[in-house]
C-alpha cells in the first residue's frame, strides 16, 4: 500500500484532499515490470488504471489493416489504461516496457466506486484524466498523418 504523502506526488492526484487520498492508498498495489514486459494487450480485459512511477512504457495500437504504432511513451507520473476507468470491456492498445519500470495499479471499478461516493475527487480525477486522454489523441492523430504522408511518398516513388 502506498501512502497518501506519496500519492499527491504523482501529477493524476495533486490537490485531493488528504482523506481522499488515504481512500485512494487503500486502493492501490505497486509494480515492477522488468524491460520489456507487456503490462497488458490490446483486446485484454481492461481492469487496471496505471501510474508509472518511474521508467517508461511505450503504449502501442495496432489497427486491423495496418502496422502497429507506437501512439505514446508514458514516462514518470503519466497515466495509462485508462479504459479500466473509463468503464470499457477491454483495452483499446497495449502497454510494452521499455526499460525497468515500477507503477502503482488500481481497479478501475473500485476507482469508479471511489468517484461515485465522493463526488468532488471524481471530478477531479475524470478532468485529469481527459487530459490525458485529449494529449493521446493528440498524439494519436499525428502518427497517423505521418504514417499517411509515408505511403503517399510511399505509392508516388513506386
Amino acid at each position: 500500500m502506498m501512502t497518501y504523502e506519496e500519492l499527491i506526488l504523482l501529477p493524476l492526484f495533486k490537490g485531493l484532499k488528504s482523506h481522499n487520498l488515504s481512500l485512494l492508498a487503500e486502493l492501490v498495489q505497486r509494480e515492477t515490470y522488468p524491460d520489456g514486459t507487456i503490462i497488458f494487450n490490446q483486446g485484454d480485459r481492461a481492469d487496471n488504471l496505471y501510474v508509472l512511477t518511474s521508467g517508461r512504457v511505450a503504449i502501442r495500437f495496432k489497427p486491423e489493416d495496418g502496422e502497429t504504432l507506437t501512439v505514446t511513451e508514458v514516462e514518470e507520473g503519466g497515466v495509462f489504461g485508462w479504459s479500466s476507468a473509463l468503464g470499457r470491456e477491454t483495452y483499446t492498445s497495449c502497454a510494452v516496457c521499455m526499460m525497468e519500470s515500477h507503477a502503482i495499479s488500481m481497479r478501475g471499478d473500485e476507482l469508479r466506486e471511489l468517484c461515485a461516493t465522493y463526488p468532488e475527487t471524481g471530478v477531479i480525477i475524470l478532468e485529469r484524466l481527459a487530459e490525458v486522454i485529449a494529449e493521446r489523441l493528440r498524439n494519436t492523430h499525428a502518427h497517423v498523418v505521418e504514417m499517411l504522408r509515408q505511403g503517399m511518398r510511399s505509392t508516388s516513388e513506386s
